[in-house]
């Protein structure tokens, strides 16, 4: 019988994680500020997309076609499953990648997303995929790869090397993923104890041991215990997507473009006196120490003039993604923690703390007025949306069509956190994304929409929903025992949902 899974680990299914990155909608504040014209998406796929969260989410909560595969039939279920429900008509399968990327029935697309999955599986299948994006990624469309890097995974290879081979090697016959994990880490331990050369070498490697063990076990299966693993270098990255015609744009994560934060003095000015932009960029990942990148790359890219930057960026619309007393005035970054100066932030702030949706030309009305130069104020935009306290916003359209299918999503999702903590993550119409929602947010959510309306109410529904699975809450770490303890804790919890997050919640019209 053939070996359908080429290596991969498919006999435990992948987490339910949603990652902002694949969303289209950041494209545009990213790639403004790198000085690269943005694509309008109207197509977009995700290739290996896991549970489907992510493009589910993005499916539903804006007008974007959406298609995609992951060979692994139980999660293309759920996938499909949350398709279907949602209504978002998303083209979901369970093909493997040399299967879906000769479908004829494809359009060309604007967006391939790629979330991790470059770094677990074969270079036959990297082939693949490379010429896929060279035939079906139009002229100016984006990709979108986030991949595990060296230099910060260099120490880490040879330990990784060994767990795959002791799982492969020394675990008893017939004994499950999860078995075989558990008993590659009890043996590396044991390999740490004896403190070989290599541990005195790389005296992070217990450190890495110990997060590995604490780490859920199907995020473990899949990240280590792949047949292929190859955390690469962004040069490498670099020759294999030259066939596509790819050139690098942007991080897509906002931070890393704030170079302030990143580097100092002294390695900004090494990196900016290299003119090759790939030698550039593995330069900055040795002064990093990087270990994984998100990485947008474009077909063409058509370079914007300041003036162009300041006019595309008033024209962008963003909303605030939590609630004003949550924003401080700091940012981390690799170099530590920063403050920010509020005469600059308070400004934007005032007009972003109503929940809706603001031009960013109306921030910049509001940041002029208070004598803040236009720089200035983009910095704060960039830096806002780093710390997501600030998030991209849809036009009125578009979160009018997307609201019917983020709400039959969402319920959906709502009701099956009843019985699982898997499941972390809401649409948002407004931001066209994913928002980060509390299981116990969640449970106040459905009360909500049964009616209830203040904190007792949103309590006691809550706790019919615990106590039905036998379950208490922790207060400092111990179980609270009575019934009207737990009540008094989920009461006290409401009241700040009720005067924190929901107001927000309401506005980004999650339910």
């Amino acid at each position: 019988m053939s070996d359908w899974t080429s290596g991969y680990v498919a006999d435990i299914s992948y987490t339910y994680g949603y990652y902002a990155e694949l969303n289209p909608l950041r494209i545009a504040l990213g790639f403004i500020n790198a000085g690269i014209r943005p694509p309008n998406v109207i197509n977009a796929c995700e290739l290996g997309f896991g549970q489907g969260i992510s493009t589910n989410i993005h499916a539903a909560a804006s007008q974007i076609n959406w298609y995609g595969t992951d060979f692994n039939p139980h999660q293309a279920a759920f996938a499909q499953e949350l398709s279907s429900i949602s209504g978002a008509d998303a083209k979901l399968h369970d093909d493997a990648f040399n299967e879906f990327c000769q479908r004829d029935d494809l359009p060309e697309f604007d967006y391939i997303g790629l979330h991790g999955i470059w770094s677990w599986i074969s270079d036959e299948n990297r082939a693949v995929i490379v010429d896929f994006i060279r035939r079906k990624l139009k002229v100016g469309g984006v990709l979108y790869i986030s991949y595990n890097t060296q230099p910060g995974w260099a120490a880490m290879v040879p330990m990784r090397d060994l767990l795959a081979e002791h799982a492969d090697l020394m675990s008893a016959q017939g004994a499950g993923t999860i078995s075989r994990i558990e008993d590659a880490i009890t043996f590396a331990e044991q390999l740490v104890a004896v403190n070989p050369e290599y541990c005195k070498a790389n005296p992070q490697i217990k450190n890495r041991l110990d997060k590995i063990k604490q780490d859920n076990k199907n995020y473990v299966a899949h990240e280590y215990f792949n047949r292929d693993w190859e955390p690469m270098a962004f040069a490498k990255m670099a020759r294999w997507l030259e066939p596509a015609k790819m050139d690098w744009a942007c991080s897509a994560r906002y931070a890393d473009a704030i170079d302030s934060i990143q580097l100092t003095s002294e390695q900004l000015n090494l990196i900016n006196s290299i003119p090759n932009p790939v030698f550039r960029q593995s330069v900055r990942d040795f002064c990093e120490n990087r270990q994984f990148r998100t990485d947008y790359w474009v077909k063409g890219a058509r370079r914007l003039s300041t003036l162009d930057q300041d006019e595309m960026l008033d024209g962008l619309r963003v909303v605030m993604g939590v609630p004003r007393k949550d924003v401080q005035f700091k940012i981390a970054g690799r170099l530590g923690n920063f403050d920010l100066p509020s005469d600059i932030y308070e400004p934007l702030l005032e007009v972003l703390s109503a929940y809706q949706p603001v031009y960013i030309s109306e921030l910049w009305q509001a940041a002029k007025e208070k004598g803040v130069s236009r720089s200035a104020m983009n910095s704060a935009v960039a830096i806002l949306a780093a710390k997501g306290a600030i998030l991209p916003a849809q036009s009125d359209e578009s979160i009018a069509q997307a609201v019917s299918k983020v709400g039959r999503l969402n319920r959906f999702l709502m009701s099956q956190s009843r019985s699982t903590t898997e499941l972390s993550y809401l649409a948002s119409p407004v931001t066209g994304g994913g928002l980060a929602v509390p299981l116990f947010h969640q449970f106040f959510l459905l009360a909500t929409l049964e009616g209830a309306d203040t904190a007792k109410s949103l309590a006691t529904f809550a706790w019919r929903i615990l106590a039905s699975q036998n379950k208490c809450l922790l207060k400092d770490g111990k179980p609270i025992a009575s019934q009207d303890e737990n009540l008094a804790e989920l009461e006290r919890q409401a009241g700040n949902f009720l005067n924190d997050r929901l107001p927000l919640y309401q506005a980004l019209k999650i339910i």
